[in-house]
């Protein structure tokens, strides 16, 4: 994941670099009219990282299959960044000189690392005993933006984008700790620049995505086989999924 970080790094400061270059030697614009076009279709690739942000229910009673009542506190996060891939195509409608309305379905590749800490069953030092979840996710996304574009300077052109982004989680396996809903919907907000090169336009776009609903499954805790384990699916009341998306468009 890391080299491909470094890829899609290069991509970035290789075309700023060249479209800067075409500046200081007075080229011509590239592709004048390419912003004319009434709507137009391109793909899109790029890189992801999600999150996930929990609301902890605390102290809770747990009633064993002998009937025993006792209290635990488990408590859960996300401990790390796992870093994933985005594919996509894009339809962009144009609505006038600055605005466009753009679809752009998309598949989100990634994953959160989730750890668990019981505070009630704790080790020998009295430290609290740790168990984790890899929550592996594929989104099927639905995004409906508006992208306001400021005045082309030369052959770059910077522009500001929101909307909403309908998802589907096409992930999730029954015996999981947590499990999240099959159906999700996000508001991003985001930016970006058109690089105008001498055949197609590269827009390299940085958003935030933010789940506008509760995204825990609050049911699946009835459906685990293994009794000890819904302490730990009950112990988050709530979670709102996150995700930052770095992406490149080819149009």
């Amino acid at each position: 994941m890391c080299g491909m970080r470094k890829i899609l790094l290069t991509i970035l400061i290789g075309t700023l670099a060249t479209s800067v270059a075409q500046g200081q030697e007075r080229n011509l614009e590239n592709k004048p009219y390419i912003d004319l076009r009434p709507i137009h279709f391109g793909v899109v690739v790029g890189a992801n990282m999600q999150d996930i942000e929990f609301e902890n229910v605390g102290p809770q009673t747990i009633t064993a299959e002998d009937g025993m009542k006792s209290v635990q506190t488990i408590l859960c996060e996300q401990d790390n960044w796992s870093p994933g891939i985005s594919v996509g195509v894009v339809m962009d409608l144009r609505i006038n000189d600055h605005l466009n309305f753009r679809f752009t379905p998309t598949m989100h590749f990634g994953a959160k690392h989730l750890v668990f800490r019981n505070y009630t069953d704790t080790d020998l030092e009295g430290n609290a005993t740790e168990t984790t979840q890899d929550l592996k996710n594929t989104y099927i996304s639905f995004p409906l933006d508006l992208k306001y574009s400021g005045k082309r300077h030369g052959n770059c052109r910077p522009y500001l984008m929101a909307g909403l982004n309908p998802m589907i989680n096409l992930t999730k396996k029954d015996q999981d700790y947590l499990q999240l809903k099959r159906y999700d919907t996000f508001i991003e907000i985001g930016m970006g620049l058109d690089l105008y090169l001498h055949f197609f336009k590269l827009i390299p776009e940085l958003k935030f995505c933010y789940s506008l609903s509760n995204s825990i499954n609050k049911n699946h805790a009835n459906d685990l086989q293994d009794t000890n384990m819904r302490a730990y699916a009950n112990s988050v009341s709530t979670g709102h999924s996150k995700m930052i998306v770095l992406c490149f468009y080819f149009e």
